[in-house]
């Protein structure tokens, strides 16, 4: 058995990673129009992230669209093969299973995607869907029925209703069912790729109540992808700020909220509303400049520095080290469990 690699945030609790992800990197090539494809040029969606995530634990991955931040789930759980890089889970290599090793991995990591309409099959009922992992990977047995109409309450449906057809449940409700199918196997980590994102906001509370249940009962450790900072700083234990396939920042959620100090999280967090009318209007925003550049081409050096507002303040002898070196993603002096990759971070309250 392969040993995982030392955290690269290790909580004080002395506790072992449940998963590891190292050096993780994943591009899509670019090919010519025609009847003869070639490679012309290459995507490159995640470009060597690193991050721990411990049991009990929900480490929330955020970031504007495009970013990387589903990409990253998807080769977490190997649903797309990295293209390098390393994903431990309890200390075994993701990326070198076997397909059998791999088929009993996944029933210690399930994934509960963003779309709650595309995500189930519209041709079988509730009852179905729920039990398809415990038939795939050999659980289904007499008590099967039983088991499917506990995990229908334990995620706040009807089991009366198992017979019915996705179509004619709510976004919520079919969420819910989504977490159940996740659920079936009982296993310790899940994979949450935006779940409350086509949600409306009340039906938002409701789901993220859930699965905060959910973890408290069953030890759950949750990797929780959004671009919704609202919503991460009120589930996540610690939050992984990305941008254009690489972690910029990680903190306790506290601590990242209070005391930003990469420049990208500051901007993100400044766009976070605040419910008083007064502070709102005298708040100063930090508006972004530019588009997002193509992830098929990256700048050199610091990626952010194209729209950074901190770099338009440095002097030319400065700012030539964040167009020359890429920052490595290091303690600035704020604890060990905060790290941010810039090489003139500083702490700035946005909120």
């Amino acid at each position: 058995m392969t040993a995982a690699a030392p955290a690269l945030v290790a909580p004080e609790t002395g506790r072992h990673p449940i998963l590891s992800v190292r050096d993780l990197v994943k591009e899509f090539p670019i090919t010519s129009p025609g009847i003869i494809r070639r490679r012309v040029g290459t995507v490159h969606a995640v470009s060597g992230i690193s991050f721990d995530l411990f049991p009990g634990e929900t480490l929330g991955l955020v970031g504007e669209s495009g970013c990387g931040k589903t990409t990253t789930s998807r080769a977490v759980l190997h649903l797309q093969p990295a293209t390098s890089g390393q994903v431990f889970f309890e200390g075994r290599d993701v990326t070198k299973m076997s397909k059998n090793d791999l088929r009993r991995m996944r029933r210690n990591m399930q994934i509960v995607f963003q779309d709650p309409y595309a995500s189930l099959n519209p041709r079988i009922t509730v009852n179905e869907i729920i039990a398809e992992p415990l038939k795939i990977h050999g659980m289904w047995d007499d008590s099967g029925p039983k088991k499917v109409a506990d995990l229908m309450r334990t995620v706040g449906l009807n089991p009366e209703h198992g017979n019915r057809f996705p179509h004619e449940f709510s976004g919520g409700q079919r969420q819910r069912i989504g977490i159940a199918r996740a659920l079936a196997l009982r296993p310790k980590v899940l994979v949450l790729d935006e779940p409350v994102s086509a949600l409306d906001v009340s039906i938002q509370a409701g789901v993220i109540n859930l699965l905060e249940d959910l973890q408290d009962e069953l030890g759950l450790a949750y990797l929780f992808v959004a671009h919704d900072l609202s919503v991460v700083r009120h589930i996540a234990d610690r939050v992984a700020v990305m941008y254009l396939g690489k972690i910029v920042e990680v903190a306790p959620t506290t601590e990242l909220f209070e005391r930003p100090q990469h420049p990208y999280t500051q901007a993100l967090i400044s766009a976070i509303p605040i419910p008083d009318p007064r502070k709102e209007r005298e708040r100063e925003r930090i508006i972004l400049q530019g588009d997002v550049p193509s992830p098929a081409n990256p700048p050199s050096g610091c990626r952010f520095r194209t729209r950074c507002p901190k770099f338009l303040t440095l002097s030319e002898v400065d700012s030539q080290k964040c167009v020359n070196e890429e920052p490595p993603l290091v303690n600035r002096g704020q604890g060990p469990q905060h790290v941010a990759a810039c090489h003139y971070a500083e702490v700035l309250s946005v909120i």
